[in-house]
């Protein structure tokens, strides 16, 4: 048989089945570039965002928050560069357990935590670690794990701590004010965010720059009244009076007497805004502000003003103190010591209860309280300080006589100590207060006139006194200088009464008296190492603080050198040289 005979039929299909083969292959092909066609003519936009939101990333730049500063230029408060990690879950292959252990311990952070940040796969932004040092935060990035990224951020830092933590405030982890002037100024120093848009490949790196969106605009500065040098003098006298009469807590303002401009405020305890990880709300509390107390015989001074101002009394009118008892209805107010018939200017100098309850029971109540209202008492001092306290002064009109009494030494009646440190400015500025400013003024503010000139240079005379033997206020001398002020000591309210066995001492004065430059007002919150009254635990304060302050400004001296002092007092002059 030959081979063309073995050989298989030739099969040979229908023209129609190739046809229809070949048609389908085309109608797919016209489907697919129709469909081409439509997306890129109809639905560009969309595929434009679907894409961006793949590989672009709109990132924000901090704008560099503006500097807190002293009257001096010496800052307060300034913003330090740091790096943010941030990873995108979504972009991230599963990490081994070598890379999740190097990551974590670069990252300073538990293992576990860092897991949990990276499970949500569906997250494309989640932060990792805030504000690490620049040089940490490179050593993370150096791991080379895809999907991990930085972020330029600044973290607040505050050079003086501890010193200024009441009136600077801080920051929380956002870079936004928390408390004080981080606070109240926050539009100020904050700025603006600025945005940045970028590319990022498959794996999660960032490739390329597309834009500058938004450039960020940095915070303004922020100049305040404060003198830093003063400031540290007024905090560690202070926390040493605090610690060695064994307190509770304390407080001092010292303001400038010309301009209302408050130059040092401290308070104890306090904290260090630096690092808050452990800290006790009870340090955060700005007592000169936010806390009132009774301002026991600090309030003498504007009881015998008031009188003076009358025209019924002068310096030189005699006061009948008694036996050093004086009973009103039921009640019967003392002095420490009788008195008998002493001047007006006495009763301030010797701090008589019976005698400053005697001149006030001799003025309306109406007028009484108008005087005290135009002193600020009973309302917030309106420094621009949040929190700031209005104390209490009822209303004259539910006064009974011994309510009326016992204010004119400072009981039923409430202030902070920024309160009385602003009345005071009567007796300093010849009869004038101004607003109180934590800013640095080109120019004093307008003030009101409340007592005649006279008068309150009669005041200044008798609040001398005070710091003068037979005074109660020798601690508060100063070598060189003409000073004057009053103490004050007051039982603390507690339930419905007094407690009889805590006590608040303090002292407001003037310095120097020939041309007053500062007011310094002390208070101790009850010193329980056997020592309570004013003039031991406060008027040394004020000393201290006072001889620092009007060197540091360059004041001249205006009394001789050779003052005698009190003993405790020499001795410590004489140990400072």
């Amino acid at each position: 048989m030959t081979y063309s005979a073995m050989s298989a039929p030739v099969v040979k299909l229908q023209s129609w089945r190739a046809w229809l083969v070949l048609g389908a292959l085309v109608a797919l092909f016209l489907l697919l570039i129709g469909r081409a066609t439509y997306l890129m003519g109809y639905k560009e936009e969309f595929l434009r965002e679907q894409g961006n939101a793949r590989f672009t990333r709109r990132l924000t730049q901090e704008a560099n928050r503006g500097m807190i500063t002293d009257r001096n230029g010496d800052p307060l408060a300034i913003s330090t560069p740091v790096q943010s990690i941030w990873a995108s879950p979504s972009d991230m292959e599963p990490l081994s357990a070598r890379q999740l252990a190097d990551l974590a311990r670069n990252l300073e952070l538990p293992v576990e935590e860092v897991r949990r940040k990276l499970a949500d796969k569906n997250r494309e932004f989640v932060f990792l670690r805030r504000q690490m040092p620049p040089d940490k935060a490179q050593r993370v990035l150096a791991l080379g794990i895809p999907g991990i990224s930085k972020q330029a951020e600044y973290r607040r830092y505050y050079p003086t701590g501890e010193v200024t933590a009441h009136i600077i405030g801080f920051t929380g982890i956002d870079n936004k004010g928390q408390e004080g002037f981080e606070l109240t100024r926050e539009a100020m120093l904050a700025g603006k965010a600025g945005s940045r848009q970028v590319i990022r490949d498959r794996r999660g790196y960032i490739v390329e720059d597309i834009a500058s969106i938004e450039k960020p605009r940095d915070g303004q500065t922020l100049t305040l009244s404060i003198d830093s040098k003063i400031q540290y003098l007024a905090y560690r006298e202070l926390k040493k009076a605090v610690d060695d009469h064994k307190a509770k807590g304390g407080g001092i303002v010292v303001l400038d007497a010309r301009t209302g401009e408050v130059l040092a405020l401290a308070n104890m305890p306090s904290f260090n805004p630096n690092n808050r990880e452990k800290l006790d709300p009870a340090s955060r509390r700005n007592r000169a502000l936010t806390d009132t107390y009774e301002p026991g015989s600090t309030m003498k001074p504007f009881t015998v003003s008031a009188a003076l101002e009358t025209g019924t009394v002068n310096p030189l009118s005699m006061v009948d103190t008694g036996n050093g008892s004086y009973a009103i209805g039921p009640n019967i107010i003392h002095d420490t010591h009788p008195h008998g018939r002493i001047t007006v200017e006495q009763v301030i100098q010797m701090s008589s209860n019976i005698g400053t309850s005697k001149l006030q029971l001799g003025m309306e109540r109406e007028h009484l309280w108008q005087f005290y209202d135009s002193l600020g008492f009973g309302q917030q001092p309106r420094s621009g300080f949040p929190g700031e306290a209005t104390g209490r002064l009822r209303p004259w009109k539910n006064w009974v006589p011994i309510d009326q009494a016992t204010m004119s030494y400072g009981h039923g009646i409430s202030v902070s100590l920024l309160q009385i440190a602003r009345a005071y400015q009567i007796f300093a500025g010849d009869g004038v207060v101004r607003p109180i400013s934590f800013q640095r003024l080109v120019a004093p503010l307008p003030g009101k006139q409340i007592l005649k000139p006279e008068t309150a240079q009669a005041m200044r005379k008798m609040l001398e006194m005070v710091t003068q033997p037979g005074g109660t206020a020798l601690k508060a001398r100063v070598v060189g200088y003409r000073v004057g002020g009053k103490t004050g000591t007051a039982y603390k309210p507690e339930a419905g009464g007094y407690n009889l066995s805590k006590y608040v001492g303090s002292f407001v004065g003037i310095a120097p008296m020939s041309d007053p430059h500062l007011i310094v007002a002390v208070m101790i919150d009850e010193p329980s190492n056997g020592k309570h009254l004013g003039g031991d635990v406060a008027a040394p304060v004020f000393s201290a603080v006072v001889a620092g302050s009007l060197r540091m400004l360059g004041v001249p001296p205006d009394a001789p050198q050779n003052l005698p002092l009190p003993d405790d007092v020499a001795a410590a002059v004489k140990e400072e040289m």
